[in-house]
């Protein structure tokens, strides 16, 4: 199964993102199967696409809410969440990658992904590249 980061759903969302049309497609390809989204990357994308400072103008709440119910109405979706064996994979994958400060973000994706045997994330962000475990690969930049 494949997860997705925060990035991608953002992209995926802002017609103003340079990055959509890949972004969009490429998700849109991924919710005719099985696929996922860890929770934290929705709390995530919220936070980015509603913040004035990051987008002029920001999306709505109800935008929001539509495009994450728009996500959640795909048959094949999982959301991946903590549980209760969370901790030794978080801190495993925290170890192997000598995190600290921001990067605890990405390490708890990675340690989600992990407990959730997830085979691949697609990401644009190159700090996974610190977890070797988990196999990330970037859409957009076979798009691009």
């Amino acid at each position: 199964m494949i997860a997705v980061d925060t990035n991608l759903l953002v992209y995926a969302h802002r017609l103003d993102c340079e990055w959509n049309e890949p972004a969009h497609a490429g998700i849109a390809r991924l919710a005719t199967g099985a696929w996922a989204i860890p929770w934290p990357c929705l709390y995530e994308f919220v936070a980015i696409v509603t913040h004035p400072r990051i987008y002029d103008p920001p999306s709505t709440l109800a935008q929001v809410i539509e495009q994450i119910e728009a996500w959640l109405e795909s048959p094949g979706i999982v959301l991946l969440a903590e549980h209760d064996a969370h901790w030794p994979n978080l801190r495993a994958v925290m170890e192997a990658g000598r995190v600290a400060g921001p990067l605890v973000h990405d390490a708890r994706i990675a340690a989600l992904c992990r407990s959730h045997s997830i085979r691949e994330l697609w990401t644009a962000d190159r700090d996974f590249s610190r977890f070797p475990e988990l196999r990330t690969r970037n859409p957009l930049a076979e798009a691009g």
